[in-house]
C-alpha cells in the first residue's frame, strides 16, 4: 500500500465511545488495539456503528481520526447485530459450537445495515483511497462499494475464523455472502486455511475461477491470503516497564499471596473461548491435589460482551454459579480458588496482572487469532528472575 493513501476502515463499531460523562474514549478490544495506530498514521477515517441508536449523529474528529457514524434503529440491533451477526454467522463460522438459527427477516436487517454502512463508506471515501473492511458483520459491503465507488481499492480482513463447506453449506444466503466478500480486490484471513476454505466455496458457489490465491470474477482479479494480526509490542512494553505498573504488579502478588502462583486468563465473555471446560480442568486438579489454593490461584478475567443476547446472559450466569461451586468447595480463609473479575480492565491494569502472573492460559474451543496469548506471550519482560512454576 503507498505510503500516501489514505485509509478509510470500516467496521461496525467505531474505535471510540461515550463514556458515562458523554466524553469519548478509545474502545477496548484487538481491533481497536491493532489498527488504530495505523489509521491515524495515514490520516484516515473510521466508518462504524457508536454503539447507540441516537439518530443524527455527525462525523467528528477524534483521536486526529475522521469518525463516521453509521446510525441503527433498536430493531435493526437485535435483528442484523444480536441476531444474524451473533447467532446466525458467530456460531456458524465457529464450528457450530452451538447452533446456528436461520430467520429471513435476519437476513433482511443483515442486507438492509450492510447496505447502510457501504453508502457511509462511499460518502467518506476520496478517489484512490484504500477502504478496508472488516469482520464478518459487513461481508456485503465489498461488492455494494464496488458498485457506488469504483475509483477506490477494497480489502476485506475476517477476523474470526471461516468455516469449511459442510459447515458453510448450512447457510442459506452463502452465494451472497461469497458474491459480498469478492467484490474485494483483496480477502484476508488469519490462517491460511481459512483462506483456502474460502477460496474453494468461492469457485463452488459464487462462480469464481482460479486458485486458492488468486480468483478471478470476470475479469477482475481478486487476490486471496492469511495475514496473521499482531499487536502493537513497543506500546506494550512500554507499559509494562513504566515504574507505577512494575509497582501495581507487586500489590497484584501481595494480594493474593506473595508465594502462591498465579495462573492469569483474560478472556472476553463468549461461549467459544471454552470457560467450563476451563473451570472444570481447574476443579479437578484441585480434587487431584496437583494444585493447591495454598499455593495456586486461577484468576479469570472476563470482559462483559453481547449480554443482551439471552445464550451470552445465560452463559455468564452458569460460569459465575461454576466460580462459586469451586471457591465453596476448595477455598481458605484468605484465599479463594478462584479470583473472578467480570469487567474490562483499563490497558496499564491489564499489564500490570500479566507480569504479575506466572501463568497465562489461553485456551479457547475455536478462535481466528487470539491477540491475548500474542500480548502475554510479552508479558515476562525483565521478569528472567521469576521463579518456575
Amino acid at each position: 500500500m503507498p505510503r500516501d493513501r489514505r485509509l478509510v476502515v470500516v467496521a461496525n463499531r467505531l474505535p471510540v465511545a461515550k463514556n458515562r460523562a458523554g466524553e469519548w474514549e478509545v474502545s477496548p478490544g484487538g481491533l481497536v488495539t491493532a489498527l488504530l495506530p495505523v489509521v491515524k498514521a495515514r490520516r484516515g477515517a473510521w466508518v462504524g456503528w457508536p454503539g447507540s441508536t441516537d439518530r443524527g449523529s455527525r462525523p467528528f474528529l477524534e483521536e486526529r481520526v475522521r469518525m463516521r457514524p453509521v446510525t441503527l434503529s433498536d430493531a435493526e440491533v437485535r435483528d442484523y447485530y444480536h441476531g444474524f451477526s451473533n447467532r446466525t454467522l458467530w456460531p456458524l463460522y465457529h464450528d457450530a459450537i452451538r447452533t446456528p438459527e436461520f430467520h429471513r427477516h435476519w437476513w433482511r436487517a443483515y442486507l438492509e445495515v450492510n447496505r447502510r454502512f457501504a453508502r457511509a463508506a462511499a460518502r467518506t471515501s476520496r478517489p484512490g483511497d484504500m477502504v478496508w473492511v472488516h469482520d464478518f458483520h459487513l461481508q456485503l459491503v465489498p461488492a455494494m462499494l464496488r458498485e457506488l465507488r469504483p475509483d477506490v481499492k477494497i480489502g476485506f480482513f475476517l477476523h474470526i475464523p471461516f468455516p469449511p463447506e459442510e459447515l458453510f453449506a448450512w447457510l442459506p444466503w452463502r452465494k451472497q455472502i461469497l458474491e459480498g466478500l469478492l467484490g474485494a480486490d483483496l480477502v484476508g484471513m488469519q490462517i491460511a486455511a481459512d483462506a483456502r476454505n474460502f477460496s474453494r466455496l468461492a469457485r463452488e458457489y459464487a462462480g469464481a475461477e482460479g486458485t486458492d490465491t488468486e480468483l478471478y470474477v470476470g475479469r477482475r482479479k481478486v487476490r486471496v491470503g492469511s495475514f496473521p494480526i499482531s499487536i502493537d509490542f513497543d506500546e506494550f512494553n512500554s507499559i509494562a516497564e513504566q515504574p507505577e505498573t512494575i509497582a501495581r504488579a507487586k500489590e497484584i502478588r501481595r494480594q493474593v499471596g506473595a508465594s502462591r502462583k498465579i495462573v492469569l486468563c483474560v478472556d472476553r465473555l463468549d461461549y467459544t473461548k471454552g470457560f467450563d471446560s476451563r473451570l472444570r480442568a481447574w476443579e479437578n486438579m484441585l480434587e487431584d491435589g496437583d494444585v493447591s489454593v495454598r499455593k495456586h490461584v486461577l484468576m479469570q478475567v472476563a470482559v462483559p460482551s453481547r449480554e443482551a443476547v439471552p445464550d451470552y446472559a445465560a452463559m455468564r450466569d452458569q460460569l459465575e454459579r461454576t466460580v462459586g461451586r469451586i471457591n465453596g468447595e476448595f477455598s481458605q480463609p484468605g484465599q479463594v480458588a478462584v479470583h473472578y473479575f467480570r469487567r474490562n480492565l483499563p490497558r496499564h491494569e491489564l499489564v500490570a496482572y500479566y507480569r504479575a502472573a506466572d501463568v497465562m492460559l489461553v485456551s479457547p474451543l475455536r478462535d481466528g487469532m487470539n491477540l491475548v496469548a500474542k500480548r502475554s506471550e510479552e508479558r515476562r519482560v525483565g521478569k528472567e528472575g521469576r521463579s518456575r512454576w
